[in-house]
């Protein structure tokens, strides 16, 4: 039986920028251990559900960044034709499969949870149950992008157009303490000379706005400083997590200070 669920862990989506998700964890199980890991539970949006998920199953932080550092993005683009995107997403989903298994819920040696979003509807959903390689899978799919995933009559898609941080879920699931990780988003100063720069430049100033609201709720924020590094920048992989994990040495003083009154 788990105890009651008091500290959560809430890990960010942003794609390659979602990797400092890695450099966090790093730091928490230096500082706490592996035995003695301080949260009852994680929950993970997005890249965080894929990271969070291969964590809670018993993975080191390392072993994690050994496999992000293999990837390689062109590797998991496999173009069709589809309503809800131009990527069908079956490579991405091998990946989940290599990286989790065939493990379910159930098999989480730390409580984990993830959200999706309901495309037809826009409905915020959290998944505790279910098939985990198809809601990781669903979590990480933008629309439009990746295809959405269906499951049980569902269309889902990525947690992040709802939950690009999770803490809503977390405070929802029981949460007294939550400790976000933030990759922000990648809004820059640059000429908009097409569309498809128009267009990625408006996802990335709503999601920063979004990410502001969401991560204030938390009562620590870690915040990579990514600075020009993009969602599709999996080339910088060991750059993002020493970023995140410089972030999580920031502020690990204050989380110890402020989980004290919770323990």
């Amino acid at each position: 039986m788990f105890k009651k669920k008091k500290n959560i862990l809430a890990l960010g989506g942003g794609g390659a920028r979602g990797l400092a998700n890695i450099g966090a964890l790093k730091v928490i199980e230096r500082h706490f251990g592996r035995e003695n890991f301080p949260f009852d539970m994680i929950i993970g949006t997005s890249i965080g559900s894929f990271i969070g998920a291969a964590y809670c199953f018993g993975k080191t932080p390392e072993e994690i960044e050994e496999k992000a550092i293999s990837f390689e993005w062109p590797n998991l683009v496999d173009l069709g034709l589809h309503p809800t995107g131009l990527i069908r997403g079956s490579k991405f989903e091998d990946l989940i499969r290599e990286t989790v298994g065939e493990k379910s819920f159930e098999d989480f040696k730390i409580p984990f949870a993830l959200t999706t979003t309901d495309l037809e509807t826009g409905e915020e959903m959290l998944h505790e149950s279910g098939n985990l390689v198809k809601l990781i899978h669903a979590s990480c799919s933008w629309p439009g992008i990746f295809s959405a995933v269906e499951i049980d009559g569902k269309l889902l898609v990525d947690g992040g157009i709802r939950n690009s941080i999770p803490t809503k879920a977390a405070y929802e699931s029981g949460a007294s303490f939550v400790l976000a990780v933030n990759p922000g988003f990648c809004v820059k100063s640059q000429k908009v000379s097409n569309i498809l720069i128009a267009f990625a430049q408006s996802v990335q100033i709503m999601g920063e706005e979004l990410n502001r609201y969401q991560s204030a709720a938390a009562d620590v924020v870690i915040e990579p400083k990514l600075v020009n590094i993009d969602q599709l920048d999996f080339d910088k992989a060991p750059l993002i997590i020493k970023q995140g994990e410089l972030a999580a040495e920031e502020k690990i003083s204050k989380i110890k200070r402020k989980m004290r009154k919770f323990w």
